[in-house]
């Protein structure tokens, strides 16, 4: 699956179920993450049946599924319900709540308890030191670095990755690996290959993009041509 010559495994990133079933089937992808954002935007209103029925859709995907709540307790209470509901499931919690309190005691219970998570909305090396450092060497997991976000800012994210995976490698963490995510642009993939990222996230603009990934510039540079010159004749414009 993913890009021919690729190692990197592509993760639709999203809450269209319709869209992971085309993606799925061109081979595209091996797993799919969302987020409470993409639940909002696609009107996903019964998380656990929205849950379940993706689990039921797709078996050999790996998928990832954020808590709800803010509250730390709470948040382990709610990973554990939806492991139960899918076991092919990392369960997302985010390295720290809306007050800036860590999650690292959670990840830690969680991750003893054989739960498989994806610690997410990391963008320190700070960050990436205490999930590391809260992770099970015997339980799977993705640690998730906003790479796109960070970049957003003006920082280098680059850095970023090159220590957590440091980081990971030391520990050992045998079992887990490093997402990047935030994805803005087809190339991240490439960089996302070359700095030894498993997993990178794709939105749905950018997977119905990939074949122009090996494409000639010249032939590129041909493609906007004709476009601007198909856009100029439907217009009616004339000078």
């Amino acid at each position: 699956m993913g890009i021919a010559g690729c190692k990197i495994k592509l993760f639709a990133d999203g809450a269209d179920l319709n869209e992971i079933k085309k993606f799925r089937g061109s081979g595209v992808i091996s797993g799919f993450t969302s987020n409470p954002f993409f639940l909002k935007k696609y009107g996903v209103r019964n998380y656990e049946q929205f849950i379940r029925q993706a689990a039921e859709m797709f078996p050999d995907l790996s998928m990832s599924f954020e808590v709800l709540s803010d509250d730390l307790p709470t948040m382990e209470g709610e990973a554990l319900k939806i492991a139960s509901w899918a076991p092919n499931c990392h369960v997302k919690i985010p390295i720290t709540n809306t007050r800036g309190q860590s999650t690292s005691r959670i990840i830690k219970s969680l991750s003893q308890q054989g739960v498989k998570l994806n610690v997410t909305v990391i963008f320190t090396v700070e960050q990436a030191k205490i999930a590391v450092a809260s992770l099970s060497k015997e339980v799977s997991s993705y640690i998730s670095i906003f790479v796109g976000r960070i970049a957003d800012t003006g920082v280098d994210p680059l850095p970023i990755v090159t220590e957590a995976l440091n980081l990971i490698r030391k520990a050992p963490l045998p079992k887990t690996e490093l997402l990047w995510a935030s994805t803005k642009e087809l190339y991240n993939i490439i960089q996302a290959e070359q700095a030894g990222c498993s997993i990178i996230t794709v939105g749905y603009d950018l997977l119905d993009r990939l074949s122009v990934i090996g494409r000639s510039l010249e032939d590129s540079s041909l493609d906007m041509v004709k476009m601007f010159f198909e856009a100029t004749q439907s217009s009616g414009l004339t000078i």
